[in-house]
């Protein structure tokens, strides 16, 4: 019974923005409103610097590993356990603490991952820095890797309920960056 309730604690966790707190605590503006709009990471860099985004990636990243590490110390059934990070990252995406509207979800999707596999979550970050060495547009980077994390998590893991996890976050990723594919396709992507 204990393995269920990861699943609601996730999204709890998932739900707290690390770009807003972040922001408030340096004394930046709320990346809500400034940039993109969007509380990320890379907005958080575009108006606070290196070190704010560093300190938001970082915590977006283990709101997705914490509450899926957590499950797999107590040991929850697989398909709990892709519950479990399905839940953080929609928390991620839909927070309940700031009107069900939050990231694009590329840090807390790739803490997910980690907590699944470290092997999966590292083959998603090498593929992230490949395409950004190539290219040097972060979009396009979380884009490949994201299409490529259901193929690496079959090959690396095989668990069906896993790779329907790693599956169904690549596509609300890739609906989430729909706007990124748009300026990518016209050649207007920074």
């Amino acid at each position: 019974m204990i393995e269920w309730f990861f699943i609601p604690l996730a999204y709890v966790v998932g739900s707290v923005s690390s770009a807003i707190i972040i922001c408030r605590l340096m004394g930046l503006p709320d990346p809500r409103e400034q940039g993109s709009g969007n509380p990320g990471a890379t907005n958080v860099m575009r108006i606070g610097g290196k070190k704010a985004a560093g300190i938001t990636l970082l915590g977006d990243l283990l709101k997705g590993l914490m509450p899926v590490y957590a499950a797999n110390v107590f040991g929850v059934s697989a398909e709990a356990l892709a519950l479990t990070g399905l839940a953080a990252f929609l928390g991620h995406l839909y927070p309940v603490f700031f009107s069900f509207k939050g990231g694009k979800g590329v840090a807390t999707s790739i803490g997910v991952l980690l907590g699944f596999s470290w092997w999966l979550g590292a083959a998603f970050i090498a593929t992230w820095l490949l395409v950004y060495k190539l290219r040097k547009i972060s979009s396009l980077s979380a884009l490949c890797a994201s299409v490529l994390s259901p193929v690496y998590a079959w090959f690396i893991i095989g668990n069906i309920y896993l790779v329907g996890a790693s599956l169904i976050m690549m596509l609300f990723l890739l609906y989430r960056h729909k706007s990124n594919i748009q300026r990518l396709l016209a050649g207007q992507e920074h």
